[in-house]
């Protein structure tokens, strides 16, 4: 399959694919014409990549799930102690994640107790 044509049936863009291989994440072979060509499996690898990085991993988070990539990622993980270097890393961006949420609370908060109105509820 084309470049082109995964991208179309993952809803993705070709630089977002081109990216991906970059990172190490996909892997393409060429054509006699030096297009890139992807096997079978690379509609879902591209799939899990998207629900990972949609779920708030960052690439270099993936990348340390990659060996998972190309089976149908779990609604939910199962802990291991197999996996646990892969739940660590879960585990680390949950705590950036919070951080992050507690860092965007005190800044709302200061902007709504410096403009007090912004809180007040809206009459219909």
């Amino acid at each position: 399959m084309l470049i082109g044509d995964l991208a179309a049936r993952t809803g993705t863009t070709t630089r977002a694919l081109r990216y991906y291989e970059e990172q190490g994440l996909l892997e393409s072979g060429r054509s006699t014409a030096g297009y890139r060509v992807y096997g079978p499996g690379a509609e879902a690898r591209v799939r899990n990549i998207r629900d990972l990085l949609a779920s708030g991993f960052t690439v270099e988070n993936v990348k340390s799930f990659v060996r998972f990539l190309d089976a149908d990622l779990p609604e939910v993980f199962a802990y291991s102690d197999s996996c646990a270097a892969n739940y660590e890393v879960g585990a680390q961006r949950v705590a950036e994640l919070n951080e992050r949420v507690e860092a965007l609370t005190r800044m709302r908060d200061t902007l709504v107790h410096r403009m007090p109105w912004l809180a007040a509820p809206t009459v219909s």
